[in-house]
């Protein structure tokens, strides 16, 4: 299937056309041609901004990690102390951002296993970055009697898990918008972890 060109130019370019062309065809399945043809550049001046291929995928995930964390931490230093609040803070920025960013986080959770050794370490450490905020708020909820789970460590990946599975399917012409997923989403994690409340 052809990807259309994206013509933004410059580095930017380069990683539109190719966050295009790896979600559609998939990460080996895309060539520097590929990315190229939809960059509307030729192969010579991808090499001026990326020595390879895989740069480009290492620079779209560790870029795509890092903001959804930035996101996260922002909303979660913005919730207060309860746990409760600071769950729902972390799943509504964690669905809204798997819905807006949705070829991105595409990418981020299917693409993993392409990457070479170092780009991997430094994409896991990221990952295991943001579980750890999933993880220290469960984990206190449960503490305080807020969250009733038993599994804390499983819920927390179970709730992470939803956003990665939502950024597969989702269609904002489906009716349902960002904001109303994350909202949904957020009763279905308070639900994941017991919360009193919730019960």
């Amino acid at each position: 299937m052809a990807v259309t060109a994206t013509r933004v130019g410059g580095r930017a370019g380069v990683l539109g056309a190719a966050i295009d062309n790896f979600t559609t065809l998939g990460y080996h399945g895309t060539s520097m041609r590929d990315i190229a043809r939809s960059a509307s550049m030729t192969v010579a001046s991808i090499y001026h901004y990326f020595p390879s291929k895989q740069e480009i995928l290492q620079e779209i995930m560790v870029s795509t990690m890092n903001d959804v964390i930035a996101l996260t931490r922002a909303e979660l230093l913005s919730a207060g102390s309860d746990p409760a609040e600071q769950l729902e803070a972390l799943v509504h920025a964690w669905i809204l951002f798997h819905t807006s960013r949705q070829a991105e986080a595409l990418i981020g959770s299917s693409e993993l296993r392409s990457l070479e050794p170092d780009g991997r370490a430094v994409v896991v450490r990221l990952r295991d970055e943001q579980e750890r905020m999933f993880r220290d708020v469960i984990r206190r909820g449960v503490e305080l009697g807020v969250f009733r789970t038993a599994y804390p460590r499983d819920a927390a990946r179970a709730v992470i898990n939803m956003g990665y599975s939502v950024a597969t399917w989702y269609h904002e012409g489906g009716g349902v918008s960002p904001e109303e997923m994350a909202h949904r989403y957020v009763d279905i994690a308070l639900g994941v972890v017991h919360a009193v409340d919730a019960a």
